[in-house]
C-alpha cells in the first residue's frame, strides 16, 4: 500500500519531509523524471525515470499497489499530469494534484506575456540585446533561432551544447534567489530584459522583483494546460485530503 509522488518541485521536497515527519507509517515513493542529475536529497524513497506512457504508468500503480497518486510536477509539466490523470482512473486511483499560484502583475511591472517559448523568443526583436533567460536548460535550443543576442543563461546544471549562439554565458546555480542579489546581477550584466516562465512559488520570485526596480521588460511564458483534477495549494492540505479518502487514519482516527 504506497502513495506514489509525482515530483520535481520544491512541493514534492516539502512533502517528501512532511510526511516522514507525520506520516512516518504511510509507505511513499517519489518518482523524478530524471532531468535533473543532482536532485534534493529525499528522505523517501526515489525513482528516476520515465513510465513509458499512460499504460506504463497504469502497470506501475498495479506492481506496486498504489493507493493514490500525488502530482507535484513542476507547472510547466505538459505531459505527465495527463498521464497521470489517465491512469489514475483507468485504475481507480485517487489522484491529488499540488498547483502552486502563478505569479502576477503588480503595479511597475512591463510584462509582455507570451504562450509559449517560441512565441517568447520570436518577442526578443530583430535588435541584439542582453537578455537573461530563466528557464531552465531544457527549452534553450529554441532560442538559437535568435542567435544575434548576448544571452545570459541561469540553470542548474551545465547546458551542453543546447544554446549554440555566439554569446552565451552560463551561471550554475540552484534557488532561492534574493531580489538584492538578483537586482546586483542584473546591473552587472547590463541585463536588457528578462524572459521567465510563470512557475509561480517564492523562490525564484526576486527576479520579477529586480526586474521591476530597474524598470526592465519581462517576456512571460504562459503555462501550458492541465487536466481537471481535484487540486490543492498547498502541501499541508495533502494529509487532509488523505484522511477523506479514507487511505490514512490519524492518531485521533479521523
Amino acid at each position: 500500500m504506497t502513495v506514489l509522488i509525482l515530483g520535481g518541485t520544491g512541493e514534492a521536497a516539502t512533502l517528501d519531509q512532511h510526511l516522514a515527519e507525520q506520516a512516518p507509517d504511510i509507505r511513499a515513493i517519489i518518482s523524478l523524471a530524471g532531468h535533473t542529475v543532482d536532485p534534493r536529497p529525499a528522505n523517501l524513497p526515489v525513482r528516476v525515470g520515465g513510465f513509458g506512457g499512460v499504460e506504463g504508468l497504469r502497470q506501475y500503480l498495479r506492481e506496486e499497489g498504489i493507493i493514490a497518486v500525488i502530482d507535484a510536477t513542476h507547472p510547466f509539466a505538459a505531459i505527465m499530469p495527463f498521464n497521470a490523470e489517465h491512469a489514475c482512473k483507468a485504475e481507480g486511483v485517487p489522484l491529488l494534484a499540488i498547483r502552486r499560484a502563478p505569479w502576477q502583475r503588480q503595479a511597475g511591472d512591463d510584462w509582455r506575456d507570451v504562450p509559449d517559448m517560441e512565441a517568447a523568443a520570436a518577442a526578443l526583436g530583430e535588435a541584439p540585446r542582453r537578455v537573461f533567460l530563466t528557464i531552465g536548460r531544457l527549452d534553450l535550443p529554441v532560442f538559437a533561432q535568435a542567435p544575434q543576442h548576448h544571452y545570459l543563461v541561469r540553470a542548474i546544471e551545465p547546458i551542453g551544447d543546447r544554446l549554440p549562439v555566439p554569446h552565451v554565458e552560463v551561471i550554475q546555480q540552484r534557488g532561492p534567489f534574493r531580489a538584492e542579489d538578483e537586482e546586483v546581477l542584473l546591473r552587472e550584466k547590463r541585463i536588457e530584459l528578462l524572459v521567465s516562465k510563470n512557475s509561480g512559488g517564492d523562490a525564484t520570485a526576486g527576479k520579477l522583483v529586480a526586474a521591476r526596480r530597474l524598470g526592465l521588460p519581462v517576456i512571460m511564458v504562459a503555462r501550458p494546460p492541465k487536466p481537471d483534477v481535484e487540486t490543492v495549494a498547498h502541501v499541508d492540505q495533502v494529509l487532509p485530503w488523505l484522511v477523506a479518502q479514507g487511505l490514512f487514519v490519524t492518531e485521533r482516527g479521523v
